[in-house]
């Protein structure tokens, strides 16, 4: 199974490359005394928004010190204990919209064969979103009747959204968004940058936590567009047909860090609205929107994986968003 690579256009690295986890210590406090209290439970549900730590957390549990053998082999993801199922590239290398239930199929002979390490056999989902349904209940019969020493690790962006029965399966575990303290912190880690630049402590503020989304803010004119697309967002019902066109325009085709700064601005203001007073019980209203994020995403998904036009992203995006804030 190939592994995600990394992006080359963010320093960031990969969750299970870095044993290097910036807040979450209740969290990190949280596995550790279940684990050592000899009473962990056998699947965990991380949850929280994108890009603030909960792949890294649960690789954290494998990690002892970074240059120990195990550290190495973790990153390389060639530990025989550990079983990670994420969306991979494929034979003509392009990046797969989801997890497929051949992937999930995997977890059956993984937790079949001779124990790891000291006995446990580790699988970590990232995402669990990216599961098709198919790979959702294929994984959903392991969890049901999980061998001994095995324990799971399910990432998830949106864990209220994940099937009930699979929750009903895990302890849930939410993290937080990483205070601005901490993601200037990690992303001068990730990316070798003075902690004290005020572009730096900028794009942290604007990141709610999300060291990806300061990484991004801070590539190119990413803080720039952001605040384009956002003011177009603020007039919606309203559209621009001509703004459009530029916004269009100046996601480049081959420019992957405008499309992500773009898709990030979106989503960020679809969740600004549904937590909005009075939306919480609104269940029509809430139903729209989740549609409608679900279509911008698999969109975004398929533009990028294809290396599509980005400009009849944009109208389709802002076409639904009008549609939705009617």
């Amino acid at each position: 199974m190939n592994p995600k690579p990394a992006d080359s256009e963010s320093s960031i690295l990969l969750p299970r490359e870095t044993s290097s986890l910036f807040g979450h210590q209740e969290a990190e406090a949280t596995l550790l005394n279940a684990y050592r209290g000899g009473r962990i439970p056998h699947a965990w549900l991380i949850g929280g928004g994108q890009s603030i730590g909960k792949a890294t957390l649960a690789y954290r549990m494998l990690v002892v010190d970074p240059d120990h053998p195990v550290a190495r082999q973790v990153a390389a993801g060639s530990h025989g204990g550990l079983l990670t199922l994420e969306r991979t590239l494929n034979d003509k290398g392009v990046m797969g919209t989801v997890i497929s239930v051949n992937q999930a199929r995997e977890t059956l002979p993984f937790f079949g064969s001779t124990a790891a390490v000291e006995g446990w056999r580790v699988c970590v989902v990232d995402t669990v979103e990216e599961l098709n349904a198919n790979a959702a209940n294929a994984l959903l019969k392991v969890l049901e009747e999980p061998p001994a020493r095995a324990l799971f690790f399910l990432v998830s962006h949106m864990p209220a959204r994940v099937l009930a029965t699979i929750q009903s399966r895990c302890r849930k575990l939410p993290l937080r968004p990483l205070g601005t303290d901490d993601v200037v912190r990690a992303v001068a880690s990730a990316a070798d940058l003075d902690p004290g630049d005020q572009a730096l402590r900028e794009a942290a503020k604007l990141s709610e936590g999300s060291v990806a989304r300061a990484l991004t803010l801070l590539d190119g004119d990413s803080l720039g567009l952001h605040q384009r697309t956002l003011d177009l967002l603020n007039a919606l019902p309203h559209v621009d047909p001509r703004a459009l066109h530029t916004l269009g325009d100046a996601l480049g085709l081959n420019d992957r860090v405008s499309l992500r700064a773009f898709i990030d601005t979106v989503d960020r203001w679809l969740t600004a609205h549904l937590r909005e007073p009075g939306t919480e019980g609104n269940l029509p209203r809430l139903a729209r929107f989740a549609e409608v994020w679900e279509k911008i995403n698999s969109a975004a998904r398929e533009v990028e994986s294809f290396n599509l036009e980005r400009k009849p992203l944009v109208f389709s995006v802002f076409g639904m968003l009008a549609d939705a804030t009617r």
